[in-house]
């Protein structure tokens, strides 16, 4: 009878732990989706905000070259000062990329990895 109970014991153990590995593989998997979903709203709405500012710069831009260019005698002056104007805020941005985009971009993946762990221990 012992040999009876104790592999009576041990299929109920087998089948808790099968049933908490489905349940652990169903909760990664809902965690994964929840989070590929907040990931891809994300990149959507700053691709839309992003592209609403890129139009309104482009135009901001040839009007400002036009107007420049109507004030230095001709149209493509206007262009070529624009130009210039990106080409200084390029090389400004370019010696200044580790300070200024690189590390505040990396602190800010680290702190959101790190609170999304510190959100899931809770």
């Amino acid at each position: 009878m012992e040999t009876n109970a104790t592999t009576s014991e041990n299929l109920n153990i087998f089948e808790k732990a099968e049933n908490y590995t489905r349940t652990s593989l169903e909760l990664v998997k809902l965690r994964t989706v929840a989070a590929s979903a907040d990931v891809l709203s994300t990149l959507i709405s700053k691709i839309a905000v992003f592209a609403v500012v890129a139009i309104f710069s482009m135009f901001l831009n040839v009007g400002l070259s036009l107007w420049i260019g109507s004030l230095l005698g001709a149209y493509y002056y206007g262009f070529f000062a624009m130009s210039f104007v990106y080409l200084i805020f390029a090389i400004v941005l370019y010696t200044n990329q580790h300070r200024w985009i690189k590390n505040p971009i990396g602190n800010m993946i680290i702190s959101s990895l790190l609170n999304d762990k510190k959100n899931n221990s809770n």
